[in-house]
């Protein structure tokens, strides 16, 4: 199933959660967005479809950090003195090098790791936690972990924290129920799906 797909049965999750408990047209709209978004998280892992829409271009980042390397030596070379020249230039070759090995794979983990400062920064467990479920994300094959019992109660738990920071009822349920419908729907319960899901890792790796 698409990303489309996915984000409308999460959407329409989202809704039936609002009408369930009644919330205002505002929060609707907040839980509608949330059941979206959580029914198109499972494709964050490596190669899934969402992680080249929400990192940025490898190529941009290699460019700049090549930039900022050959900066970095000139600069040494000029205005840096005996063991502070052979630091920063050392330094500069060393992120020269490193850009030059990076790879629109590595975004995500990037990725994951800004969001996991951002939330030390902010000290919301909420946001650390999810910092981690992209790191995770980032190394781990399409349709494994991600798409599995574990991945949708390590998500259901991320999700709890959010409903307490935000204090929002129905962010919770909308946002596990959104996470499964994506599991269900790339299932082999659904007849037009050939691939299936390794829902019961890492017990056992057969596809449902």
């Amino acid at each position: 199933m698409n990303g489309t797909a996915h984000a409308a049965v999460g959407g329409a999750a989202g809704f039936i959660v609002a009408n369930t408990i009644q919330t205002s047209t505002s929060a609707t709209l907040i839980l509608v967005g949330l059941g979206a978004v959580s029914a198109l998280v499972p494709d964050l892992d490596i190669d899934g479809k969402l992680r080249g829409k929400i990192t940025l271009s490898h190529k941009m980042l290699r460019t700049i950090a090549q930039f900022i390397g050959i900066l970095m030596i000139f600069y040494s070379f000029y205005e840096g003195t005996d063991t502070r020249r052979l630091l920063g230039i050392g330094l500069g070759l060393g992120i020269i090098i490193i850009a030059s090995r990076l790879k629109q794979k590595h975004m995500l983990t990037l990725t994951g790791i800004g969001v996991l400062a951002g939330g030390v920064s902010l000290q919301e467990s909420w946001l650390i936690l999810f910092g981690i479920y992209i790191l995770i994300a980032s190394i781990v094959s399409h349709r494994s972990y991600t798409h599995s019992i574990l991945g949708a109660v390590f998500f259901g738990y991320i999700a709890s924290k959010l409903e307490t920071s935000l204090g929002m009822d129905g962010i919770y349920y909308t946002c596990l129920i959104g996470y499964i419908s994506h599991l269900v729907t790339d299932s082999k319960l659904l007849p037009f799906n050939k691939r299936g899901i390794k829902l019961f890792l890492p017990v056992s790796s057969k596809e449902v």
